[in-house]
């Protein structure tokens, strides 16, 4: 009976009115996927991949933290070992994964994309391994993967400095049904206190053919970029941010600040965080300009484990939350970006979901610019999800929320998608159940395709 109920077609709706939203109105909108990690390159290629644990462990750093948490040696993570030793290991991992949504996600990609409903474990890990290989040999390249899921606009994540040669070529071809943008994403402009930032701006400078030697120089190659980006369709930026900065200085001060950097020589948190200020000030009033979103993720602890990170990079697994206070910072970047030219339309996304109030609260108070953020990394679970809605439905307007988003790195991440409709339709139902809102199937239909598809393709203008 247990296995019957898991994943069927009302998995996670358990009122009437939840499975009347999701079947009926959220699960037949196209995603729209406006935050992830995919590769230009490979969908203008349309990569083949040639087997499962290519697709689905190729750095996807949620599974190896289970992996790593279950006691798998790296080498059967990250490292030496081959991909059917790879896939075992993670198959005789995965039955632990008690509650956890990459246990629901798996299967649900394992049935959406595999038309498998095995349960995966080490004894039938073969089975599922030549299943799937059978159907990605037989055609699942990276392009059937995206129109199976209906997926009608992908943003990516580019650096300033990058060509953007796979979009233009994306651009030039036959139309075949899904737009792929380029998004800003300019850390490592923003971020001064990096050893290789002096590098970094001379192959931007190069890129945007300006000789980059003052803090002007600088913002000119930046708006060259932007520009660029512009006309290759992009219309939102994002930055990553261990924190919020916000420290105001004069113009002179920071030419100094930053040429300090250039020459290499060691910065205050003082100092980077003025320097980091007015970078995004900048770019915010650029985006303001061009009718750009700005997404602004922040709240991570990165590369914890520093023997790991040594070993392994950056975006491994090695991050964690951190419940640093970034709520009076983040207010005064934002009214100072208002006052100073005008916000443009904004995203917030913390990585701790005791800033969900503080968020949401803060949209308020700056029209219908600011957007609380789809729950983030760590918390794009069922708790966290449920907890974001509520929070925002209680203290912000969930009927205007521009929904889920993958921030994913693997093609087959389009069920998440599935996952937060169903989570959102049974949230919705409850409502109505309880008494809490009325049973108006019309209304709470169009709220919940908005929420799924409509709401984030008006805010980003595409």
């Amino acid at each position: 009976m247990q296995e019957f109920l898991f994943l069927n077609k009302d998995f996670l709706l358990k009122t009437e009115t939840a499975r009347i939203l999701y079947h009926e109105y959220a699960a037949k909108k196209p995603i729209i996927d406006y935050h992830c990690h995919v590769s230009p390159k490979e969908i203008y290629e349309d990569k083949k991949f040639d087997n499962i644990s290519q697709v689905w462990l190729g750095g996807d750093h949620y599974k190896w933290r289970l992996m790593r948490a279950n006691g798998v040696e790296e080498a059967f993570v990250t490292g030496s070992a081959g991909d059917r030793e790879k896939f075992q290991a993670f198959a005789e991992t995965l039955p632990r994964a008690v509650g956890s949504p990459v246990y629901q996600w798996t299967h649900l990609e394992l049935r959406r994309y595999f038309n498998c409903d095995l349960i995966i474990n080490g004894e039938n890990a073969e089975t599922i391994w030549n299943t799937c290989n059978a159907v990605l040999s037989g055609g699942l390249t990276v392009r059937n993967m995206i129109r199976q899921a209906n997926v009608t606009t992908i943003c990516t994540t580019d650096d300033p400095a990058d060509t953007l040669e796979w979009h233009e070529k994306l651009r030039g071809e036959a139309d075949w049904g899904t737009k792929v943008y380029p998004a800003f994403r300019p850390d490592k402009a923003v971020n001064i206190e990096k050893s290789d930032f002096p590098d970094y701006i001379q192959q931007l400078a190069s890129v945007a053919k300006i000789s980059i030697n003052s803090l002007p120089d600088l913002f000119s190659a930046l708006t060259k970029r932007i520009d660029f980006f512009h006309e290759l369709g992009c219309r939102a930026a994002d930055h990553g941010l261990d924190y919020i900065p916000f420290r105001e200085k004069s113009a002179g001060k920071i030419e100094e600040i930053f040429k300090k950097a250039i020459r290499k020589e060691p910065l205050s948190v003082k100092e980077s965080d003025a320097y980091k200020t007015a970078v995004l000030q900048f770019c915010a009033g650029e985006y303001a300009k061009r009718g750009w979103v700005m997404q602004l993720h922040y709240g991570a602890i990165r590369n914890a484990n520093t023997l790991h990170f040594e070993k392994l990079g950056a975006d491994t697994g090695n991050d964690c939350v951190s419940t640093r206070d970034g709520s009076a910072a983040l207010v005064k970047l934002l009214d100072s970006i208002e006052k100073n030219g005008g916000l443009p339309k904004t995203v917030l996304y913390s990585l701790n979901p005791n800033d969900n109030t503080m968020l949401t609260t803060i949209a308020g108070c700056f029209a219908n610019k600011i957007q609380h953020g789809s729950a983030w990394w760590f918390n794009d679970t069922k708790i966290g999800m449920e907890t974001q809605l509520k929070n925002l439905a209680s203290t912000g307007l969930l009927g205007s929320f521009i929904g889920m988003l993958t921030d994913s790195r693997s093609f087959l991440s389009y069920t998440r998608h599935e996952y937060f409709r169903r989570v959102l339709c049974n949230l919705i139902g409850d409502w109505v159940q309880n008494g809490e809102f009325p049973a108006d199937i019309n209304s709470l239909g169009k709220i919940a395709g908005d929420i799924s598809y409509d709401n984030a393709m008006n805010y980003f203008g595409f």
